[in-house]
Parts: structure tokens; sequence; C-alpha cells
């Protein structure tokens, strides 16, 4: 019999009386700092900034006194790697996030377990490939056949239920002034975060979107809140089922076992705990499959020996050189920029096995740069496709 684990044992260790410190004017002005880098020169920083001092004492009174409003967000999509909507908020609500984020973030990560790797300091996606790849490798030189059990979670961020949440949050937290300020931020008044389970944000006209459910994507507080509201799934794997190959991502988890029925019966506990207490359900990306066919897993396909670019990562890579090309080629983009992007890639390349890529992104360069059949390393490009 599952039991919801958010329950708090006795001893818990719980959070209290720290809303004062959230709104002491030191601590915001720390949290404006934080909140400014990288985008210092944006005209809404560039606002606040002008009169700080008058901003940050009109926003620690709207705290002191309980006033305080989430402003509008600014709505926007991106579409790589799927279409996501975003939600913007303003500058001086981001100042505000800051604050409460610092607050939050070292208690809360102390609650998680050791292989939840999203959103956090010293984590990332990079450590989690290295440390599924080193499962692998342990599994590998064990007899028998080994499976991976994969759980997607369908439009997470959508679907999360504000009640469950806040519950959860409640928990631990005992300060009921900022409880009141988290569901200030969780439950907002003007804008509609929850899709309808089974639609995508491009299916749903605006009076279908849901004011009980979803997070919006792009908040700070969101990040952590998504972490602390699987939690509840983590300590159920690890504590109740104590499974010790379980990996999670923000919504994407793997598990490894050496019996394909153990991971159908560990899929059929796991999504009634979803559905019974977090009110989340599994996608059709849900699956068991062989360890040697490769693991999808934040952003790369891992096995045993190697790991490599999912394949439709590797193609928008090669599509995005060609188009950047194209573009200095033709004079509407700087070589500065094109050496910014490659770059990056560089970056992401280091961490898998990439030769024939690296072979293919070079060859499109060599080509815009010297015309076609310029001059390259002499090797057939094709031997370097993706």
């Amino acid at each position: 019999m599952i039991k919801n684990l958010s329950d708090t044992a006795p001893g818990t260790v719980v959070l209290d009386d720290i809303y004062d410190t959230i709104c002491d004017y030191e601590e915001l002005y720390q949290s404006h700092l934080e909140a400014r880098k990288g985008k210092r020169y944006r005209d809404d920083v560039l606002l606040f900034s002008d009169r700080l001092e008058e901003n940050l004492i009109e926003l620690q009174n709207e705290l002191i006194w309980q006033s305080y409003k989430v402003g509008a967000y600014r709505q926007f999509y991106v579409r790589e790697p799927k279409l996501r909507l975003v939600m913007a908020l303003q500058y001086r609500d981001r100042v505000v996030q800051w604050a409460i984020y610092k607050q939050l973030y070292p208690f809360y990560d102390k609650t998680f377990i050791e292989d939840s790797y999203a959103c956090r300091r010293g984590k990332g996606t990079h450590r989690a490939a290295d440390r599924l790849q080193y499962w692998l490798r342990q599994v590998s030189r064990r007899p028998g056949k080994w499976y991976y059990l994969k759980l997607d979670i369908s439009k997470y961020f959508y679907r999360v239920d504000h009640l469950v949440l806040l519950d959860i949050l409640s928990r631990r937290i005992k300060d009921t002034r900022l409880m009141q300020l988290l569901s200030e931020i969780i439950n907002s008044e003007d804008t509609r975060f929850g899709l309808p389970a089974g639609l995508s944000p491009e299916e749903c006209t605006e009076d279908m979107w849901l004011c009980d459910v979803g997070m919006p994507i792009g908040n700070l507080t969101s990040q952590l809140f998504a972490n602390i509201y699987l939690n509840e799934l983590d300590q159920l794997c690890k504590h109740e089922l104590r499974l010790h190959y379980y990996i999670r991502y923000m919504d994407d988890v793997i598990i490894l076992s050496d019996s394909k029925a153990e991971l159908g019966e560990i899929k059929t506990v796991i999504e009634e705990f979803l559905k019974d207490f977090l009110h989340l359900d599994l996608n059709k990306k849900t699956a068991i499959r062989p360890v040697n066919t490769g693991i999808d897993f934040v952003g790369f396909t891992i096995w045993a020996t190697h790991r490599k670019l999912k394949k439709q990562t590797a193609r928008r890579m090669i599509r995005n050189v060609k188009r950047i090309c194209e573009a200095v080629a033709a004079g509407n983009m700087s070589k500065e920029e094109l050496e910014r992007t490659a770059a990056s890639y560089n970056g992401i390349l280091e961490h898998c096995n990439s030769y024939g890529l690296r072979r293919k992104l070079n060859a499109i360069y060599m080509e815009y740069a010297y015309g076609k059949g310029g001059q390259t390393d002499g090797r057939d490009n094709h031997e370097g496709r993706a």
C-alpha cells in the first residue's frame, strides 16, 4: 500500500520565521544583483536601476505589509528542442523570486536525493549523463540481460496541481506569511498556467487554460517547486521501493534492472502514485527496453561504451550551422557570431563521441568559406555524417 510521502514525520526540520529575512533591504539588494546578471543593459533592468533605492524600498514595503502582487507575465513560445510557452516576469518580480529562492534553495536542496540532477548547483546534464553511463558500465560486467524503464511525465510543468504543491510546501514551511507569498506566486490571479490533460499549448485557446494547475516555465521559483514536487516520487523510489539504479533529471526518470517483469511492476506502482497523490500522468514516451539499444537521456543517447548526441539534436545543429554560414556568406551576420556559435557547439560536443559530427560541421563551414570543392582535410565528407 502506497502512503503519501508528504506527511511530515516527527523530528522533521521545518522552516519558520524567515519572511523578515526575505523583506530585508540588503537581501533585496543582493537579489537585485543576482537577477540582473547577464541582463543589466536590458530596458526594464536599466529602468529599475535608475531609481534603485526607491524601487527596492517600495518592494520592501509591499512585502512587509503583505500587499505585494505578482505583475503581468510576458508570454512567448520557444520551439527548440520542442514547442513550449514561456512566461517571463517583470524585473521587480524577478527580484522577489531571487529573494525567496535564496532562502528556500539551500534548505530544500538538503532534502533531495543524490541522483536528482536538474536545476541544482554542482549537478546538471553532464553530471547526469556521467552517472548513468557509470551505472551502465557496472551492469555491463554482470551476467544476464539488463533493461531500463524510462519515465516521462505528460506536460509536467503545465500539470502541477496547485493545492498539492502548497500542501507539500506547508509540511516544512511553517511561516504563514511566506506561505501566503508563495500562494500568491503559485495561484496567479491574472495568468493561467495549466493545460487540460492530453493537450499541447498550441492546441488550447485562451479560455481553455486552467487556473488550478500548472507553473510558468521561466520562473526561478518554478524550477525549485518542480524539484520539490517530484522529490515525493524520489523518496518513494529510494526509500520504499529501494531502487539503487534510479536517476532523475526534472521529469525524465531512468531506472535500471536485470528483470523486465520487475520494471513492469515498478512502473505500475509509480503510475499509481503519480495519479493518486501528485495528479500526474505518464506519457507515451514511457517505455521498457534493453540497455544495449542505448538510453535517450539529457540530450544524449548513452551506452556503456560511448555516448552520442540524440539524432534530432545533431540534425538541428547541422541545420543551424548551414543557416548561419549562409547568413555570413550573404553578409547578414558577422563572422564573430558564427565563431560564438561554433564555440558553444564545441562545448557540447566535448561531452560525447562526436568525431563524425565534427567533420560534418567542419565540411559545411569549409564549403561556405571556400566554395564547393574548396580545401578540406582531404577525406570523404560523407564519412562525417552525424
